[in-house]
């Protein structure tokens, strides 16, 4: 599990997304306040509310989801039996564009995004410097079918993005997450867990 400096992960992200080497638009005085949801797959009727909160630049997540994602949505998610809701976790710059490319696709998009994120997450995050990176994200964007423009437009969004950290923010301080992946199944807090133990937990859940 990766473990969160809430205080430094956050300051760093936002700072690092307004940062000069990748400008954003100002924010106007009088602009309205931004809206951002997380994202859910899965029956609202489910008996089983399961959140996961997780980086797109956590290596234990990414195996988290090498190793278990297949199989939960397969088997709980696409069969009505788990509703799943995904919350980003910023840990640095690099993290958060990732979350800000995602988005970008809308909610059609924002998991099949998400997927190739976590498959792909040690090509992506190897560039070399920061435009580097955000080179490597767009190649994933045009992969789900976004262009340069709504790339673009969506990266220099800075009140979307400080939307984004103050809501990671104010969820992980209400969840009391401490590292990622962090997982919730029906209220009860979970660490990083193989298949057979996630199996079991939700299993539990559904007997009840």
């Amino acid at each position: 599990m990766t473990k969160i400096s809430r205080r430094t992960a956050l300051t760093a992200a936002l700072a690092a997304t307004v940062a000069a080497q990748f400008p954003l638009a100002a924010v106007a005085q009088d602009a309205p306040a931004v809206e951002v949801k997380d994202f859910t797959l899965g029956s609202a009727d489910a008996k089983v509310k399961m959140i996961e909160y997780a980086s797109f630049t956590c290596p234990h997540c990414a195996h988290f989801h090498a190793t278990n994602w297949a199989k939960l949505k397969a088997e709980y998610i696409d069969t009505g039996k788990v509703q799943f809701t995904y919350r980003e976790v910023y840990f640095d710059r690099y993290g958060l564009w990732a979350a800000m490319i995602a988005r970008c696709g809308g909610e059609m998009k924002y998991f099949g995004i998400s997927d190739m994120l976590f498959d792909t997450q040690a090509e992506w995050t190897a560039g070399e410097t920061p435009q580097q990176v955000v080179e490597n994200l767009k190649k994933i964007g045009r992969t789900a079918g976004l262009d340069d423009a709504q790339m673009d437009a969506c990266m220099k969004d800075k009140a979307t993005a400080e939307a984004m950290v103050a809501m990671y923010q104010k969820n992980f301080e209400a969840d009391g997450v401490e590292g990622t992946p962090t997982l919730f199944i029906n209220g009860t807090k979970y660490g990083n867990m193989g298949w057979d133990e996630l199996k079991a937990a939700i299993d539990a859940e559904l007997a009840k």
